[in-house]
């Protein structure tokens, strides 16, 4: 690392120079603490990439903590809300984790690289919290953020190129599994995760082999064989909002950054409750709830469908039944598939029920003119979008 990286109010990943010879626009934004593009060339090629052929994103400011040492598991079990002692080596989990109060303070991805090894991923800073959830036990926590450089390969040919690649028996990989492996002689940790709600791949190397490990991906493409193209954060926000996928800090406030107590959420609030398990040992915020689930649900996060084709952003929410502000919009978008307002929002329940009618209030700008308009909404059980391709081994070849 730079010993004088601070000097830099954002820093640059291993795969700066090859993004910013994709970067067409010059739009760039802020992720922790590196320059990360928004939008490379247009917002339906990006977002195409994805859902039709292959698309690449730099993953290398995501939040990464290598936790080891022989308290590593009982450590991990007592963080988060999920049993991970089953987990077995070279297996990935979601997971999530809680205060006291059972609120969450953010949620990632949890790799066991070893018998005592293990990678924690997340999308904000964790390692305050993470020492002190640590205390008392033999348990070594490193942030290795700036050491592992990662890109996610998503799309229906992203097996396919990645094969074509170098990585031959890519095809045998099942979600949430990891494989080592070499591209053009350079070492790569492959994992079948992703964020897009489709197949896709995560590849984790030395920062020394990104750019060669880069060119080797985009080498596929100038051969003519599949089309690939780098995205950004915007085309990753459209298609994570179509498969449901919760953003912290977007979609909810996390228990560590709010201010105010009736504005963070727990994880039935977020839909979330599958990933807490009662039957094991003590965990963080296990009491609090418990006591919750007792109770009926006040609120929660919901996949919405809004009517109509403006944008809905921060839209509030009415029963329609009762007249009354319900909740907002967090996060929406336009499908380009669906065609329609997708959007995820965070509404009052009644007496545990999800209400029946509800209508937005959309405000929008046409020629330096403000308007209105009242569209109805509906709730969707399921994710907008899940592709069976997913989740299917092998996945089909193209």
């Amino acid at each position: 690392m730079d010993k004088d990286h601070f000097r830099q109010t954002l820093r640059q990943s291993p795969f700066y120079p090859c993004l910013e010879k994709h970067n067409r626009l010059g739009s760039w934004a802020s992720w922790n603490g590196y320059l990360t593009p928004r939008l490379l060339d247009t917002g339906a090629s990006e977002y195409f990439a994805v859902r039709s052929s292959c698309s690449v994103m730099d993953l290398t400011p995501m939040e990464k903590y290598r936790i080891s040492g022989p308290d590593a598991l009982k450590f991990l079990n007592r963080l988060v809300t999920r049993d991970v002692s089953r987990l077995q080596q070279d297996r990935v989990s979601y997971v999530l984790w809680c205060n006291d109060e059972g609120k969450v303070l953010d949620d990632g991805t949890l790799f066991r690289l070893g018998e005592n090894e293990y990678r924690l991923c997340s999308m904000h800073h964790q390692l305050d919290w993470l020492m002190l959830s640590s205390l008392g036990m033999d348990v070594s926590i490193e942030q290795e953020t700036d050491e592992i450089a990662a890109l996610a390969v998503q799309g229906p040919t992203s097996c396919s190129v990645l094969m074509e690649a170098g990585i031959g028996d890519l095809h045998q990989l099942k979600p949430f599994h990891l494989m080592y492996s070499r591209i053009n002689g350079l070492e790569v940790m492959v994992s079948r995760t992703g964020f897009t709600g489709d197949l896709g791949y995560e590849l984790w190397t030395d920062p020394a082999s990104a750019q060669a490990l880069w060119d080797a991906l985009f080498e596929v493409k100038q051969r003519g064989l599949y089309d690939i193209r780098a995205i950004g954060l915007d085309a990753l926000n459209r298609v994570r909002i179509e498969a449901g996928l919760l953003i912290p800090g977007d979609d909810f406030n996390t228990a560590d950054s709010a201010i105010r107590a009736d504005r963070v959420r727990s994880p039935f609030e977020l839909g979330l409750g599958w990933a807490v398990n009662f039957d094991k040992p003590y965990f963080t915020g296990k009491r609090a709830l418990l006591d919750e689930k007792q109770k009926p649900l006040r609120r929660r996060i919901v996949k919405l469908v809004v009517g109509g084709n403006k944008d809905c952003a921060n839209a509030y929410l009415y029963n329609a039944r009762q007249g009354r502000r319900i909740g907002a919009i967090k996060s929406c978008t336009w499908s380009p598939i669906f065609k329609r307002n997708l959007a995820l929002a965070d509404i009052e329940f009644d007496n545990g029920a999800a209400p029946t009618a509800i209508w937005a209030e959309i405000h929008y700008q046409i020629e330096l003119e403000w308007r209105s308009k009242w569209v109805e909404c509906e709730i969707s059980d399921k994710p907008f979008w899940k592709h069976e391709r997913r989740s299917q081994t092998p996945p089909a070849r193209f």
